[in-house]
């Protein structure tokens, strides 16, 4: 009985390479059930949706993260960790994606099809 809720998206890798996906997911997810202002600095979140946001986060990591921060008890304090942790990915795609850029070349590529496919890949 090791998942019971399903995942809404994939889970935080440890390694923090599906980061960037991630916390886009949760934010989504968090303001669709009007719970984003628990990740917020200064809220005024109640007890209820701070552990309700926590089971969510906690579910929604590497097995290897959930015990890492085992002790973290504040979604908040959990959200700055793990941003703290994989924050710096950003600047490490940022710089691969100007790369890719850069080399990206209409001739390399047998199809418009894939040559969209590849610049929408950049560009996300």
């Amino acid at each position: 009985m090791a998942n019971i809720e399903n995942q809404k998206f994939i889970a935080l890798d440890i390694s923090g390479k599906n980061y960037l996906s991630w916390i886009l997911d949760v934010k989504l997810y968090l303001n669709a059930k009007k719970l984003r202002h628990t990740i917020d600095e200064d809220n005024a979140a109640s007890n209820g949706e701070r552990a309700t946001v926590l089971i969510f986060l906690r579910h929604h990591i590497h097995d290897g993260l959930k015990y890492e921060y085992l002790t973290v008890e504040n979604p908040l304090k959990l959200w700055q960790n793990l941003n703290d942790r994989f924050e710096h990915l950003k600047a490490v795609v940022l710089s691969k994606a100007l790369n890719d850029w850069s080399q990206l070349r209409f001739q390399d590529f047998k199809t418009v099809s894939e040559y969209n496919s590849t610049l929408f890949k950049i560009g996300s």
